[in-house]
């Protein structure tokens, strides 16, 4: 199918940080599969252009640049790059994301802020420098990938993380009702466990070993399993979709029935 044929999709967070399928490099792709021409925009350029490769591997139309979602001029100016190359912006996806462990008593006050400036700070920022964009042409969608930390205890101490995810989502519905009427529809995807490169590098500390976090986080999900990378992507996908076009303000779980049970998580 080519569900998005003729669309632009912006993807914030679209490199991995190792080996392997990031949800934002997957989303990215994804998004190109379904006939959208992606702009790929990471803090590392390279990881940017290694989902660009992928893209232009299969024939599709991308573009890498590099931005850091804490600076607002780098976000701006990587929004208007966007524009001249492509002419407009359809859908912006935000994926940006970065957990700390520790409570209050534990965190450093300048981490704690920087936690809120990346997870929170980003949404801000990349809807501030789209959004007239989409108001002019009368449309658009902004998916925001939150967590299912974000109403759950997960069952690490990140604290900041639990905040600032759960600040998105209430972002998202503000989004959501403010610009309802101008044509443009904002939800979020809050993922459960998902085996990505990200858990290996900020979360597997918590564990004895990987092969531990791998079997703690498979029997935390009821139907047995982590989900991927591609089940973020395929939802990101149906929202961005016409398919889609009477969903707005959702924070949807994508989370193989974990936010059903009573605990969030399983170290």
């Amino acid at each position: 199918m080519n569900r998005l044929q003729n669309k632009v999709a912006l993807v914030f967070g679209a490199g991995s940080s190792g080996a392997g399928w990031s949800n934002g490099k997957a989303a990215a792709v994804a998004y190109a599969r379904e006939g959208a021409r992606v702009v790929a925009i990471d803090r590392i350029e390279q990881a940017a252009q290694e989902t660009v490769e992928c893209i232009e591997g299969e024939h599709r139309q991308a573009l890498a640049l590099q931005a850091d979602v804490t600076d607002s001029a780098s976000v701006a100016a990587a929004v208007e790059q966007a524009v001249r190359a492509f002419g407009r912006i359809d859908i912006l996806h935000n994926n940006v994301g970065t957990t700390v462990m520790g409570g209050p008593v534990e965190l450093d006050e300048d981490v704690w802020k920087r936690s809120l400036d990346v997870n929170l700070g980003s949404v801000y920022r990349t809807s501030k420098a789209v959004l007239p964009h989409m108001v002019r042409q009368g449309r658009g969608v902004i998916i925001n990938i939150s967590s299912l930390a974000s109403i759950r205890w997960a069952g690490y101490p990140y604290f900041a993380y639990y905040a600032a995810k759960a600040a998105v989502n209430q972002a998202t519905v503000a989004l959501a009702m403010q610009y309802a009427r101008q044509g443009i529809r904002a939800n979020a995807i809050l993922p459960g466990a998902v085996d990505t490169p990200l858990i290996y590098r900020e979360i597997s500390s918590q564990y004895s070993s990987v092969e531990e976090m791998r079997a703690a986080r498979d029997r935390a999900i009821p139907m047995g399993k982590m989900g991927t990378a591609w089940d973020i992507a395929n939802a990101a996908v149906f929202l961005a979709s016409d398919e889609a076009a009477f969903i707005t303000g959702v924070c949807l779980p994508v989370d193989g029935g974990q936010s059903c049970v009573m605990a969030g998580g399983d170290r």
